[in-house]
């Protein structure tokens, strides 16, 4: 059997309303291939939150793991930073 290492990201909660649930928005910076303009893109995802710990506004690390519902296939890893403030 081989073991497989699961992709892990970093981004702000913004969403902890859900049972044991936390949407993460992860932003990016890309550069566009013509007018080399830096943008900033962002990704919704949701995640895995056994004991509720997380609040708005935390930087959360999260990884993959297999799916646990519909939308939900990550789960967190460790808390960074206790409430950033949201813009």
């Amino acid at each position: 059997m081989t073991d497989q290492i699961a992709r892990t990201a970093t981004g702000l909660v913004i969403s902890s309303v859900r049972d044991k649930t936390i949407t993460v928005i992860i932003e990016r910076t890309i550069k566009h291939p013509l007018y080399k303009k830096i943008l900033r893109r962002s990704t919704k995802i949701h995640a895995h939150d056994q004991e509720n710990q997380c609040e708005d506004g935390d930087l959360v690390t999260i990884k993959e793991c297999r799916p646990i519902s519909k939308t939900k296939s990550w789960d967190l890893v460790s808390i960074e930073k206790k409430n950033q403030k949201i813009n």
